[in-house]
């Protein structure tokens, strides 16, 4: 990978550094699927979360939650989660409706959208993460004997590692329009490993092709290291998010979109908590006022 930094020497499961927090996003899927007013429905969620030692306690009910919503991990943080989910969801069923029939999955951790989706039948959905991530899903879904409802290819790579090879020999056709998602990962990546991968993806797509990704705005995540939700997420589960966030400057990818021709939306959270009638409000000090969910569309000519 031209100019990146080297390989990730993170843990390479689930159970340590960031891989831990695909667990956290696991356990909030698990909690949202049995809400009675759940956006979004993922069977398998809860069966990561008990396969993995590190977070066997953790809950994937809101009812074996003592203090409920009050809660602000299992709560709040878990509902924006959910939510999370049901936007990108509906992001990626619409791209393949219009024209992609490619969907590529960024650091795709626990997710199991080839699995719980309705896909097109003559789409498919590649999956890039480290291959310990990848090797812990496909024992817990071999365990429940699931099954893909679209051709699924798991592409075992770091992403600080030439994954751009990975991906095209893995069957990545840039010529037909695709739909990529890096959902929860950017922040976690040093600002020039993010515009790589931004204008990698820019010169691996084709008119009619589209991009979801999170961005965080904050200038100094540290002012929020107090905030409810980094303060109960450190202290019930032990996952100091801010530490594994990245603490450079971030890149404008957004704008680096528009530049290149793609146009771009941006969004906060909150925007989809009216639009869907449920999910996190602002707070005082919270921890998600500079997040963003930003969608991008390369226009046909």
């Amino acid at each position: 990978m031209a100019g990146a930094a080297p390989q990730h020497t993170d843990a390479e499961g689930v159970d340590a550094g960031v891989g831990l927090t695909a667990l956290l996003v696991a356990a909030a899927r698990a909690i949202e699927t049995h809400r009675h007013d759940s956006l979004a429905q993922d069977i398998y969620a809860e069966h990561f979360v008990r396969a993995a030692p590190a977070c066997a306690t953790w809950p994937v009910r809101i009812q074996q939650v003592p203090d409920g919503d009050g809660n602000p991990l299992w709560g709040r943080f878990a509902r924006y989660f959910g939510l999370r989910t049901r936007v990108l969801d509906d992001f990626l069923l619409r791209s393949v409706r219009r024209s992609a029939r490619q969907v590529v999955l960024l650091g795709a951790g626990l997710d199991t959208r080839a699995f719980r989706l309705d896909w097109p039948s003559d789409c498919v959905v590649f999956e890039i993460d480290r291959a310990g991530v990848l090797a812990f899903k496909h024992q817990v879904l071999k365990d429940l004997s699931a099954t893909p409802k679209v051709k699924r290819v798991p592409v075992p790579v770091d992403l600080r590692a030439d994954w751009v090879t990975a991906l095209t020999t893995a069957g990545l056709d840039p010529a037909a329009p695709s739909v990529w998602l890096a959902e929860g990962l950017l922040f976690y990546l040093p600002g020039p490993i993010e515009t790589y991968l931004i204008d990698t993806v820019d010169r691996l797509t084709t008119q009619g092709s589209a991009l979801a990704f999170e961005a965080k705005l904050e200038k100094d995540l540290l002012e929020y290291r107090d905030s409810p939700i980094y303060t109960a997420t450190r202290e019930q589960i032990g996952i100091d998010l801010l530490h594994l966030f990245d603490k450079g400057p971030r890149p404008d990818s957004a704008g680096s979109l528009t530049a290149k021709g793609w146009s771009t939306s941006m969004h906060r959270p909150f925007d989809f908590t009216r639009r869907y009638g449920r999910g996190p409000l602002p707070e005082p000090n919270d921890a998600l006022e500079g997040n963003r969910w930003v969608f991008a569309h390369k226009p046909s000519p």
